[in-house]
C-alpha cells in the first residue's frame, strides 16, 4: 500500500533534473568537447568562434591529448590503510584492512581503475557508486558489495553546490534493461523508451533498454533517501532508503518472517521500517565474549507497587525485594546515513563540482598542432617532379627501372632533366614541435617520465632526479585519488557493518607466506555502554597504504629485495629458511618462476629435516640403556678421578 503522492513525486523530481541539467549543460556540453579531443576529433577550432567562419577539418591528427593522458596512467590501485583510535580496537582495524584487500581482489577494479584513470584526467573527475547488492547470495552470507565506475554525464548535481555532502539531493541516470528493471524492483517498463541514450554512452536509443533516474536525498532526520523513475512510472520509493526494511503483520503489527505472520497467523503484511532487532541466541565475538540473547531487567514484584513498603503486622516500613526479569536482548541496526556516491578530482577547481581537466589545459595547443600538421599535409601533397623534354622525344612513362628514349639528335638529350618542387615545411613543423613541448610542460611530463631519451640527464642519478621532479608536479593527483579511495573504503566498511549480517570469512597472508583464515563479524564492533545501551563502534581512520605504490614498481622492488637478502637482513643467505623467505617475497612481487623455486627449497628443507631426525633416532637406538648400564664393569680409577694408583 503507498503512502505516497506519485504524481506529485514525479513531478516534484521531473523538475528537479530539467532545472539541474539545463544550468549544467555547459559543463555536459564541455565534456563532449573533451571526450573529441582525446579521441583525436579532426575539427579545427577557427580563430573566432563567434563568426560563421567554415574551417577544412585536419587531414590529420597528432593527438597529443591522449598521449599526455596515456603518460599518466596508473595500474596500481590504492590499498587500504585503516588505524583505530582505542588500543582496544587495532584487532578490529587489522580485519577491516584485510577484508577491503579481500573485496577489492573480489571485485573487478582493475577494469574500473583503468577506465578511471582516463576518464578522470580527460573530464576533471568522475565519481564511484557503492551499493549493497542484496541480489547475491552464496550459500553461507546473504548480498555482497558493489562499486561501479560512473561517468561525469551520468551524474546531474545540485545547482550551486559543489561539494556532495553538502548537496540536497543529487541525480544519477543509469541505462539499464527492461527486463533487468522488471526483475529489480517489480515494474513493467515495457511501454517506456530511452529518454537518455548518453547515460550509458551515447549513440541512438535502444528499444530494449531505459533510463533509470535515481534521485538521492537528505530526509528530514539526517538519513539519505532514494527515488527511482523512468520517465512517468514509479520504480521506488524510500524515504530512509539505508535503513533495514521489512514486513509486519497488518492484523497484529508484529514482525513476518515468511508468508504468514507467526503469531496471528494472517497472511497480510505491510512494508515497516527497522530500527532494532532481537536476538533469538547468543551471538559469539572473535574475542570470546558473547552478546546474550536475554538481558537482566530489574523490576517491583508488582505493578504499581512502591519501592518502600508498609509491614502489616508490625506497622513499620520495609523495603521492596526487587526482582531480576529476563527480557530479550534488541540491538539497533547500523545506518550509514552517508551518500552513496564518491567523487574523485584530477585537481581541485574553485567553484566547480568536477576537479580541473588536463585537455582544457592542452586543447589550444591541440588545436594548433592540428593547423601546423595540416598545412604541411597539403605542402607535401601539392609539391612533386617536374619532368622537361623536347616536344619531338618520345618516352616511355612505365614502371620498369630501364625506360627508352627515342631522340633524334643529341641536343635532345640535354633538354631531358628533372625538378623537384618541394616546399620549405620547417617553420610549421618548428611551430608544431613548441606547441608540442608547451603541452607536456603544461601538465608536468618530461622525456624521463614517458621513458624516452633524455640527453639532460648525463648520469643515472641525475635521470632519477628529474624523473622524481616531474612526478612531484603530478603528485597532487595522486593525492586526490587516495583521498578519494580513502573515502570508498570509509563507506564500504559502513555498508559491511549495516547490511552482511552473517560472518565472512578474511583471507590473511603473513610474513613467511602462510595463509590464515580469520572471520570479520559485524558483532565485534557492537558495544554496551555504562546505561545499558547498545552501539556500533564506526569511528575508525582510512587511509590509503602508501607503500602499495613503491610495490607496483616491480622492477626497484626485485632489486630492494635481493639487496636485503644479500645484506643478511632476512637472515643468513646460506640457511635455507632464509632463501625460502627470499623466494617468498619475489612471488609476492610476481617474479619469474620464484613460486617454484620457493617450493623446491621447501622439498630440501623437508628432506633435510628428515634425514635430521633419522640420525638422531639412530643416536639414541646407539646410547647404552640403564640395564646396560648396570652390567657394565666399574672402573674405580675413573669414578676417582684418577686418583686410586696414589693410594
Amino acid at each position: 500500500m503507498k503512502k505516497y503522492d506519485e504524481k506529485g513525486l514525479i513531478q516534484l523530481w521531473q523538475d528537479r533534473l530539467q532545472k539541474n541539467e539545463t544550468a549544467y549543460s555547459k559543463e555536459l556540453n564541455a565534456m563532449d568537447v573533451r571526450t573529441g579531443y582525446y579521441e583525436g576529433n579532426r575539427a579545427i577550432t577557427p580563430k573566432d568562434s563567434k563568426k560563421s567562419e567554415k574551417v577544412q577539418p585536419a587531414s590529420m591528427v597528432r593527438n597529443i591529448v591522449s598521449e599526455l593522458v596515456e603518460a599518466q596512467v596508473d595500474s596500481a590501485i590504492p590499498m587500504p590503510k585503516v588505524t583505530a583510535r582505542r588500543e582496544i580496537g587495532e584487532p578490529l582495524a587489522k580485519t577491516i584492512e584485510d577484508f577491503l584487500r579481500n573485496e577489492l581482489d573480489r571485485m573487478p577494479f582493475e577494469q574500473i581503475n583503468d577506465m578511471d584513470e582516463r576518464v578522470c584526467p580527460v573530464q576533471g573527475g568522475d565519481y564511484f557508486l557503492v551499493e549493497w547488492d542484496a541480489d547475491r547470495h552464496t550459500h553461507n552470507t546473504r548480498g555482497e558489495l558493489s562499486v561501479t565506475l560512473l561517468h561525469p554525464k551520468q551524474v546531474i548535481p545540485q545547482n550551486g553546490v559543489n561539494d556532495i555532502n553538502d548537496m540536497d539531493y543529487i541525480i544519477v541516470r543509469l541505462g539499464m534493461s527492461k527486463a533487468h528493471v522488471k526483475e529489480k524492483y517489480g515494474v513493467s517498463v515495457v511501454d517506456e523508451k530511452e529518454s537518455n541514450p548518453e547515460s550509458r554512452g551515447g549513440g541512438s536509443s535502444a528499444d530494449d533498454v531505459v533510463t533509470v533516474n535515481f534521485g538521492y536525498f537528505r530526509n528530514k532526520n539526517g538519513g539519505i533517501g532514494c527515488f527511482a523513475w523512468v520517465n512517468e512510472t514509479v520504480l521506488e520509493y524510500l524515504e530512509d532508503y539505508q535503513a533495514r526494511q521489512g514486513k509486519k503483520c497488518a492484523k497484529c503489527d508484529q514482525p513476518m518472517e515468511g508468508d504468514e505472520c507467526q503469531f496471528c497467523g494472517s497472511k497480510k503484511s505491510v512494508d515497516s521500517q527497522e530500527d532494532s532487532f532481537t536476538l533469538y541466541e547468543d551471538i559469539h565475538r572473535s574475542d570470546g565474549s558473547v552478546i546474550p540473547a536475554y538481558s537482566q531487567v530489574q523490576q517491583l514484584p508488582m505493578e504499581g507497587m512502591q519501592e518502600i513498603m508498609m509491614d502489616p503486622f508490625t506497622g513499620e516500613a520495609m523495603q521492596a525485594q526487587v526482582q531480576q526479569s529476563r527480557e530479550p536482548t534488541k540491538i539497533p541496526y547500523y545506518k550509514p546515513d552517508i551518500y552513496p556516491i564518491l567523487l574523485r578530482k584530477n585537481v581541485s577547481a574553485w567553484g566547480k563540482v568536477l576537479g580541473d581537466s588536463d585537455v582544457d589545459k592542452v586543447k589550444d595547443q591541440q588545436n594548433a598542432i592540428k593547423k601546423c600538421d595540416t598545412r604541411i599535409q597539403e605542402k607535401l601533397d601539392k609539391g612533386g617532379s617536374l619532368l622537361t623534354k623536347h616536344e619531338d622525344s618520345r618516352m616511355e612513362f612505365t614502371d620498369e627501372q630501364l625506360k627508352i628514349v627515342e631522340v633524334s639528335s643529341p641536343s635532345e638529350i640535354s633538354c631531358i632533366s628533372v625538378h623537384n618542387l618541394q616546399v620549405d615545411v620547417s617553420m610549421d613543423r618548428l611551430i608544431a614541435d613548441d606547441n608540442y613541448q608547451n603541452a607536456r610542460n603544461i601538465i608536468g611530463i618530461t622525456d624521463s617520465f614517458q621513458g624516452r631519451q633524455d640527453r639532460t640527464a648525463t648520469s643515472g642519478t641525475a635521470k632519477q632526479i628529474a624523473v622524481a621532479q616531474s612526478a612531484g608536479r603530478l603528485e597532487s593527483k595522486r593525492i586526490m585519488k587516495h583521498a578519494m579511495y580513502a573515502d570508498l573504503f570509509n563507506v564500504m566498511f559502513k555498508f559491511l557493518l549495516a547490511y552482511s549480517d552473517e560472518p565472512r570469512t578474511v583471507r590473511h597472508s603473513s610474513i613467511d607466506g602462510s595463509v590464515e583464515y580469520t572471520l570479520f563479524n559485524k558483532f565485534d564492533y557492537l558495544r554496551q555502554d555504562e546505561a545499558g545501551e547498545w552501539y556500533w563502534v564506526d569511528d575508525f581512520l582510512f587511509s590509503v597504504d602508501n607503500s602499495s605504490a613503491l610495490a607496483g614498481n616491480r622492477e626497484s622492488m626485485w632489486q630492494e629485495t635481493r639487496m636485503n637478502f644479500q645484506t643478511g637482513a632476512f637472515g643468513e643467505p646460506q640457511n635455507i629458511s632464509t632463501q625460502i623467505l627470499f623466494w617468498n617475497m619475489m612471488s609476492k612481487l610476481h617474479y619469474p618462476l620464484a613460486a617454484d623455486i620457493k617450493g623446491q627449497l621447501e622439498e630440501m628443507q623437508q628432506s633435510q629435516e628428515a634425514m635430521q631426525q633419522a640420525q638422531q633416532m639412530q643416536q639414541m637406538r646407539a646410547l647404552p640403556t640403564e640395564n646396560e648400564v648396570g652390567t657394565q664393569p666399574m672402573d674405580i680409577n675413573a669414578l676417582l678421578g684418577g686418583g686410586g694408583n696414589e693410594m
